[in-house]
């Protein structure tokens, strides 16, 4: 009986890992939407372990993007996008097709989502993005934090006239 309660114990553990990395990854889409109050970088940062990476992968991204190492940096370059900079007027994520696993002995958990990105840019235009999020996670003190966020771009396409 102790070992059937010990694998109920462990299976629930394995999906509120799931639950909490979920929230995580929302709270980090919802802080990169605009329009959004202005995000502050301490409140990004708390979402990402201390040695966090955050890079793009291939060719696009990474020309876009390069790669950040480090909260505080990950944190400012991610906020640099937002308000109050005017980089852009509209921007919406959208995650599906979600694959994740976790290793709860390990406190690390590996997570692939497939990003839609809706963007208009205070300049003018506006286009559709799609990326694959390819994403580390670990628990750091009992909270779920990412550790390292890969982008890399499938397709983009201008859309028409942006409303709002």
């Amino acid at each position: 009986m102790d070992s059937a309660i010990q694998a109920l114990q462990q299976r629930v553990a394995v999906l509120e890992a799931h639950n909490d990395i979920r929230s995580l990854l929302a709270r980090y889409m919802d802080l990169c939407d605009v329009p959004h109050a202005p995000t502050q970088v301490a409140d990004l940062a708390a979402l990402f372990t201390p040695d966090a990476i955050w890079e793009g992968v291939g060719t696009d991204a990474e020309q876009t993007f390069g790669r950040r190492q480090g909260r505080q940096a990950v944190a400012e370059f991610v906020a640099s996008y937002l308000p109050p900079a005017q980089h852009f007027s509209l921007n919406l994520h959208l995650l599906t097709s979600e694959l994740l696993q976790v290793d709860e002995q390990a406190a690390s958990a590996t997570g692939q989502w497939i990003m839609q990105q809706i963007s208009s840019y205070a300049e003018g235009g506006s286009e559709l993005i799609s990326a694959r999020l390819n994403i580390e996670f670990s628990r750091v003190e009992g909270q779920w934090q990412i550790a390292h966020f890969r982008t890399c771009r499938l397709f983009h396409s201008p859309l028409g006239e942006s409303r709002r």
